[in-house]
């Protein structure tokens, strides 16, 4: 059994490991027991939607790239979006961009005080912007008000490290990531099959922990979190959730349960896994997950061990 680390620590990555069990819940897969390993630190296909854009009856698709090539950055060679500001010679340069710069990049003239173009804001409402992930295979091109909340969403977008915490700052495609946790994160346990016991030690460690283990069945890898908070003073919390090495149209495929089980008490817990694009933290923000307290959990651990039945499931 490895043991958790205070949140800030170094992650481990993945070690196979399996282990003879009993049977369990009704999908009578193997059951199989590890400890957790910690992270103390601790594309998909793009479908056009109505979101998508056509293009205007007065610009032709040949003129459409002209006019957006008009609108790149010259800084990052993103589009320059309204509201659009120029400098006193008439250079655009995109609101980020321009919040770090104290001259214009183009003809090195002053930026303030602040002029609007609104014409170029007027001609820019009618064009479509594509994707700033198209060189990553994203099909899209939206209006610019739409776009920066696709991008946010954008599977094509890269993948960043899924372990809790910060201290991790890789980033990379889907195909990558495995290959990280392989290399990165080797502490952390490995288990096959769709019933597992995913056992965090320890959690009374005093502070912010997190325990994560990874499950590997049906084809696809699984990244299961168990982790610790104290949200106010005095009142600690704990988050359990399953999360998909995957796109979140592949997470849709799938279904996972967690569940307490002891001292005649039982405590459950079913959802879709949500993607690693996703990360925990949002799931934790909107409490979309197993969500107990340290009484709750001293219900059911033993010598301060706490025992979780995990089920994957395909819908």
């Amino acid at each position: 059994m490895s043991r958790p680390s205070s949140a800030g620590g170094a992650a481990g990555g993945l070690g196979a490991c399996k282990a003879g069990g009993s049977k369990h819940g009704g999908s009578g897969g193997t059951t199989a027991a590890a400890a957790a390993g910690v992270s103390g630190s601790v594309a998909g296909t793009c479908t056009v939607s109505a979101a998508a854009v056509a293009l205007p009856t007065a610009v032709l698709p040949g003129q459409s790239a002209e006019l957006t090539a008009l609108f790149e950055c010259p800084v990052c060679f993103d589009y320059v979006l309204p509201p659009i500001l120029q400098c006193q010679a008439g250079h655009l340069v995109c609101n980020q961009c321009r919040q770090k710069l104290s001259c214009c990049p183009t003809c090195r003239g002053p930026l303030t005080p602040s002029i609007r173009n609104l014409a170029m804001e007027k001609v820019a409402s009618t064009l479509p912007f594509p994707c700033k992930y198209a060189s990553a295979g994203c099909l899209l091109s939206l209006h610019h008000s739409e776009k920066p909340e696709h991008e946010e969403v954008c599977e094509f977008r890269p993948y960043t490290c899924p372990c809790p915490g910060a201290s991790c700052k890789w980033h990379g495609s889907l195909e990558a990531v495995m290959p990280h946790l392989m290399h990165a994160h080797k502490s952390i346990t490995t288990l096959q099959g769709e019933d597992i016991v995913f056992l965090a030690t320890d959690i009374n460690l005093p502070g912010a922990v997190d325990w994560v283990m990874m499950q590997s069945c049906f084809g696809h890898h699984f990244m299961l979190v168990l982790e610790k908070q104290e949200k106010y003073e005095g009142h600690q919390q704990f988050f359990a959730i399953v999360l998909l090495i995957g796109t979140r149209k592949q997470a849709e495929n799938f279904a996972y349960r967690l569940e307490l089980n002891g001292n005649r008490r039982r405590l459950t817990w079913e959802a879709t896994p949500r993607s690693i694009h996703d990360g925990v933290a949002a799931a934790i923000m909107n409490s979309d997950c197993l969500v107990f307290d340290t009484s709750i959990a001293h219900l059911f651990a033993d010598n301060g061990n706490l025992g979780i039945n995990v089920t994957i499931s395909m819908c």
